[in-house]
């Protein structure tokens, strides 16, 4: 085989195609390539997301679902309400706080309250949910861990285990819509 015809070719074929006329929407891919090669995006692309892109989605959404759980269980239990009122509350609360992290940021890029409601949802549902639905199952688990107080080690320790259990099996589930283009990734477009 001649490699040095087939060099020449394929930097001729190359050649051509960059200037072709007849690919008039080449150019609105010109900024893509910039795009792609942005350091805080590394990993985020169809198939190629990395574990640490993956973790890093995943303490984004724990941040919002702490806060908002935490704060459900601390309310919950000091007004001594039953415990399905308290974990009622304290799902509802890390909804909203993990929501409104990911709205507030594609707020601050610029997109209007509605179309940041959409990525809000978009990005953060399934995350959330998994979480949610992990890290209660394991207060719901723990013996006594929902009739504690909050001076309890066993409260703490049940909601703080549960957290933490729930970022390992969210981590996953995170890097398989972010691989696909979902979930953390539709965020991306807006950083």
């Amino acid at each position: 085989m001649d490699h040095g015809a087939h060099q020449t070719g394929t930097a001729h074929d190359h050649a051509a195609h960059a200037n072709h006329g007849a690919h008039a929407n080449h150019g609105a891919h010109a900024n893509h390539a910039a795009h792609a090669n942005h350091a805080g995006h590394a990993g985020h692309h169809m198939g190629g997301v990395t574990w640490g892109a993956a973790a890093k989605a995943t303490l984004h959404c724990l941040t919002g679902c702490a806060i908002g759980e935490i704060l459900g269980m601390v309310i919950g239990t000091a007004l001594m309400w039953g415990n399905v009122a308290t974990m009622i509350l304290a799902i509802a609360l890390a909804f909203v706080f993990g929501y409104s992290f990911t709205l507030f940021a594609v707020r601050k890029a610029g997109l209007d309250f509605k179309s940041a409601v959409k990525v809000a949802l978009a990005a953060d549902t399934v995350s959330i949910a998994v979480m949610e639905l992990v890290d209660n199952g394991i207060i719901a688990l723990v013996p006594g861990a929902m009739d504690a107080h909050l001076s309890d080690g066993l409260f703490w320790g049940a909601l703080l285990g549960g957290l933490a259990v729930a970022f390992v099996i969210t981590t996953p589930v995170n890097k398989w819509m972010i691989g696909r283009g979902k979930g953390h990734a539709v965020v991306h477009a807006y950083h």
